[in-house]
C-alpha cells in the first residue's frame, strides 16, 4: 500500500514539473515572459523619463552633427513609434491565430534582444516616425508617458494566447514575429535609443553644464 501510494506522489511531481512543457504550444504567456515584458517596459520608460528630466535646454537640443538628433529628438521618435509598435500588436491579434507560429517565430525572441541593441548596424526610421523638432520635452514627456500607460496595461492584463497571433515584420531579415515578439519590440526599441541618446551625451562637444535653466 505504501509503495503505491509513493508512486502516486511521484507521478504527481512529475506532472506539476513537466506541466510548463505541456502547456507550452498553447500560446499563453508564461508568469516569466509577462513579467519580463513589464519589467523592460518600466525600466526603458524610466531611463528615457530620467535623462530627459535632468537636462537643461541646451543640452537637449545639442546636436553631435546637423544630420544628427539630440536627445530629444530621439525621445520624440520613441514616443512617436510606442503606439505604432504597439499598433502592430493589436493588429496580429486581430488576424485570428495561425497554426504555424511556434515553426515561424522559433528563435526571433532571442535574435531581437540581440539585433535590437546592436547600435553597430543602423537603420533609417521611416518618415512618420522622424522627429519635427517642433515638441517641448514637456510635449514629449506626456505623450510618451500616455502612450507606454497603455503598452504596460495591455502587458499586464491581456489574457490572450498571444503568441499564436503573428505578423510580419516589414524588414525580411526579421520576417514573422508573434504578439509576444512584438510586444517586447516597444521595449528594446526604446533601450536601442536609450543607448543612442547615451551616445549623444558622449560626445565631446556635448554641453558640460548640468544645471537646469528653464
Amino acid at each position: 500500500m505504501k509503495t503505491k501510494t509513493f508512486q502516486i506522489l511521484i507521478a504527481a511531481l512529475a506532472l506539476a514539473v513537466f506541466q510548463p512543457s505541456l502547456r507550452a504550444d498553447d500560446g499563453m504567456l508564461t508568469a516569466q515572459e509577462r513579467a519580463k515584458a513589464i519589467k523592460l517596459l518600466k525600466d526603458s520608460e524610466a531611463r528615457t523619463i530620467d535623462v530627459v528630466s535632468k537636462l537643461n535646454e541646451e543640452q537637449l537640443n545639442f546636436k553631435p552633427a546637423p544630420d544628427k538628433w539630440s536627445v530629444l529628438e530621439v525621445a520624440e521618435h520613441i514616443m512617436l513609434s510606442e503606439s505604432r509598435i504597439f499598433g502592430a500588436v493589436q493588429k496580429a491579434t486581430e488576424s485570428g491565430p495561425n497554426p504555424d507560429w511556434a515553426a515561424k517565430t522559433k528563435g526571433k525572441t532571442e535574435f531581437l534582444q540581440k539585433a535590437m541593441l546592436d547600435r553597430s548596424h543602423k537603420a533609417q526610421a521611416p518618415e512618420m516616425l522622424v522627429p519635427t523638432g517642433k515638441l517641448s520635452r514637456q510635449e514629449v514627456l506626456a505623450k510618451f508617458k500616455e502612450a507606454r500607460a497603455k503598452t504596460l496595461k495591455f502587458a499586464e492584463e491581456t489574457q490572450l494566447p498571444l503568441k499564436t497571433y503573428t505578423m510580419d515584420h516589414p524588414v525580411p531579415v526579421i520576417g514573422t514575429l508573434n504578439g509576444y515578439q512584438w510586444l517586447l519590440m516597444v521595449p528594446l526599441h526604446n533601450m536601442r535609443h536609450n543607448e543612442q541618446i547615451d551616445e549623444v551625451m558622449a560626445n565631446p562637444n556635448f554641453p558640460k553644464n548640468k544645471e537646469r535653466n528653464d
